[in-house]
């Protein structure tokens, strides 16, 4: 699940509309609530003490596309010493699927990437996006179609995962305020979420108190809504996007 939707494009020219709509939604199945983005995180930014902080997991979801592609989604995240990693993978059976890779610290509160990488695979045509983070020289190169960009950074830039678990820990931690900022293949944008409440929701795994998340889109034809369970350090229980006029949703059907 991500925090963030991106347009994706057809992974082969010439596809038709049928092959391109599962592809367009699965950056949004594995980019953590891809939230795969509210006042702008400094580099510099003091640390919390007494920062909480969120716990492994393994959590799987069902998602289904337009009510007609149907997929699942595993997300994974560990810890082994001071290094993080957050590993996704979502599929639709015979179609498409998808795998998310983040590594990254966590010092206090603050989230800090070092690399990334998103790969996408459809009809067996695949593509793969890299990032490596350089945060003592306030860098990042991304690596996509044989390009290399690198891009400085003049706040804390994000991939997809381990922007969601740095607004997870905001909201640990009561720092949630509004605008991250996403490295993409050229760029590094900044990407506005505000709270909308809080609800009960009941998904196969469960019911939950949440409280959700909505991407704040400059479009008005695209949504984007997260709702996160406090119990569960804010994971992503349920995830609806509306895409080029296309819905996704997603929910969570196992937790360990």
């Amino acid at each position: 699940m991500s925090f963030l939707p991106t347009n994706q494009s057809s992974l082969k020219d010439g596809s038709n509309n049928t092959n391109r709509k599962p592809s367009k939604f699965l950056s949004a199945l594995i980019t953590g609530v891809s939230i795969s983005t509210i006042g702008a995180l400094s580099m510099t930014a003091p640390t919390l003490a007494n920062a909480k902080t969120v716990q492994p997991s393994t959590a799987s979801y069902s998602f289904t596309v337009e009510d007609k592609y149907k997929g699942t989604a595993t997300r994974t995240l560990s810890k082994s010493g001071n290094t993080w990693k957050y590993n996704v993978k979502a599929r639709v059976a015979g179609v498409a699927s998808a795998s998310q890779h983040s590594t990254f610290t966590i010092s206090g509160n603050n989230v800090v990437p070092t690399q990334a990488s998103t790969t996408y695979k459809l009809l067996g045509m695949g593509r793969t996006h890299k990032l490596d983070f350089n945060p003592s020289a306030n860098k990042v190169t991304s690596n996509y179609k044989g390009k290399s960009t690198t891009m400085n950074m003049s706040q804390q830039a994000f991939d997809d995962l381990s922007l969601e678990v740095q607004i997870r820990q905001d909201l640990l931690n009561g720092k949630f305020s509004g605008n991250y900022y996403m490295a993409k293949k050229g760029k590094i944008e900044k990407t506005p979420f505000k709270k909308s409440g809080s609800t009960k929701i009941t998904v196969p795994a469960g019911t939950f108190d949440t409280v959700r998340v909505d991407r704040v889109h400059d479009d008005n034809s695209r949504s984007t809504s997260f709702w996160l369970a406090p119990s569960l350090d804010y994971l992503p229980i349920k995830v609806s996007q509306i895409n080029d006029g296309k819905k996704m949703d997603l929910e969570l059907t196992k937790v360990n």
